[in-house]
């Protein structure tokens, strides 16, 4: 048995914070990643860092503004940079238009791992990689131990005194029995506008199985699928997956490869979520873009709660290679490029997961609490552990086809909503959070992952140095703890 002061279930971007926190304050953690990077949504799904538009001055830690400086300045001090992009301050790494600094996720793993070494050397931090929870221990609403199984099939028992579930899908949840929701709740539970009449626990986001493309001058071949065909002619709702024309919340849209395709002015797929802009370097390299397109989200099943989750999880993987075939047949010059990933079939390590199971929380952060129509203003709450921003925004659901994008006010993170109503040492450090179906896109970003990781990582070591449990900090220690918070560069409230 390993026996540590916090254990940190799942390695993802607000698992790496939460150990970080919990090492800055000299506690002795345990963190274990079911791939084998650390990072989740940042480095092993490879999606680049979904952002509010106030990023630049404000609206997150510090900690992650210092990251965002660190990936800027790596790439400047790369032999090959131009003096196009030596000479620029704020800049995004790939020329993209969803991500203002959308990066390398190989460089991203780089940068985490040089954040968390000094507490691996110092011997505070232990990581297990290729590792996932598979069973726990509870006793009067607290997890004794949990055990975990590494690649090889061996296993430890893991005692700690408090869990933090940062694993993407809330795996910690179910194997603790902690109190959780997953899909969409009724309109009669809180009241909110754009929930539906009736709830539905497996209608899920859809998950994507991200893929890295590179655009060459000249044509290389690529294999094609074994199910190919299938893919090309397989609907949803009537409507082909691969096609150029997406259906969201506001209809149907047109959508070109490359900017000014449909009309000029407008902006192309291929530079949506480019990583690699040739111009800022010196030699010959390619455009590079990571493939997270509405052609690949998969929206044909669950890989939470699901029987068949194996087998979701192979078919996501079969549609994105399909995809990035479906764009070479039609004479782009692209090809599937491991080298950013980590990977050598140019797919990502694991799946970009949109939707965790949710712990019942002392709050639930409901429409009402989010939305631009309900708050014209941002809410200043007693308990912020922090700040974000982000639309209510379901992708085509798995079950009702549902979507919806709706703007949301800027917001701030109530802790209450990081509390389960019963568990006693267990807490939320990833988008697992008290939020809806409704509400839970805006709790994705990276920004916002990254601030409820590193404050359930600080408020875990602030119980086990006062003596107290999370409960308590909301009734007894909050200013005490929010002073915790500030001193180590969180931002409560939004500057308005």
């Amino acid at each position: 048995m390993r026996t540590v002061d916090i254990a940190v279930i799942g390695g993802s971007t607000g698992g790496v914070q939460a150990a970080i926190a919990a090492c800055r304050m000299g506690k002795n953690v345990y963190l274990c990643e079911a791939t084998d990077w650390i990072g989740g949504q940042l480095t092993s799904q490879a999606v680049p860092p979904d952002e509010n538009q106030w990023i630049e001055e404000q609206g997150a830690t510090q900690s992650y503004l210092n990251y965002r400086k660190a990936v800027r300045d790596a790439y400047k001090a790369m032999p090959e940079a131009s003096g196009l992009l030596k000479n620029q301050q704020i800049f995004c790494p790939g020329q993209s238009w969803v991500s203002r600094i959308a990066h390398s996720p190989k460089l991203a793993h780089r940068l985490l791992c040089e954040l968390i070494e000094p507490y691996r050397q110092s011997g505070l931090l232990t990581i297990d990689l290729e590792t996932e929870a598979v069973s726990a221990a509870v006793k009067e609403d607290t997890v004794q131990t949990v055990t975990v199984r590494h690649r090889d099939g061996t296993q430890d028992v893991i005692s700690a005194a408090y869990f933090l579930d940062a694993t993407d899908c809330g795996d910690l949840l179910p194997l603790t029995g902690t109190e959780y929701r997953i899909g969409a709740e009724a309109k009669s539970e809180y009241g909110e506008p754009s929930a539906p009449e009736t709830a539905d626990s497996e209608d899920h986001q859809p998950i994507t199985w991200v893929a890295a493309l590179a655009l060459d001058k000249e044509r290389t071949p690529m294999s094609k699928p074994a199910n190919y065909e299938y893919w090309l002619n397989r609907e949803r709702d009537g409507r082909k997956i691969l096609r150029w024309v997406a259906h969201g919340a506001s209809g149907e849209s047109l959508y070109g490869m490359f900017n000014d395709d449909v009309k000029p002015g407008s902006l192309g797929l291929w530079t949506y979520r480019r990583i690699q802009y040739p111009p800022y370097y010196t030699d010959d390299r390619p455009e590079i873009t990571l493939l997270n397109w509405p052609q690949n989200d998969y929206e044909f099943g669950n890989v939470i709660d699901d029987p068949d989750r194996d087998y979701h999880l192979q078919q996501a993987r079969e549609q994105t290679l399909c995809c990035a075939y479906w764009l070479w047949e039609q004479g782009y010059n692209v090809r599937l490029d491991g080298e950013h990933l980590g990977t050598e079939n140019g797919l990502a390590k694991a799946p970009y997961i949109r939707e965790s199971r949710r712990i019942v929380a002392r709050k639930t952060i409901v429409e009402q609490d989010v939305a631009e129509t309900f708050n014209p203003a941002p809410v200043r709450l007693k308990d912020s552990v922090g700040v974000g921003h982000y639309a209510m925004d379901l992708h085509k659901t798995t079950r009702t086809g549902t979507t919806m994008y709706q703007p949301a006010q800027r917001f701030e993170i109530p802790l209450s909503a990081m509390i389960p109503v019963r568990m006693k040492n267990l807490l939320p450090a990833c988008k697992n959070i008290g939020a809806t179906h409704v509400t839970g896109g805006c709790f994705r970003l990276h920004p916002v992952e990254w601030t409820v990781g590193e404050a359930a990582g600080y408020l875990a070591a602030y119980c086990l140095s006062k003596g107290c449990k999370p409960v308590d900090v909301l009734n007894e220690h909050l200013e005490d703890y929010q002073k915790l918070l500030v001193e180590n560069g969180f931002q409560l409230h939004w500057n308005v």
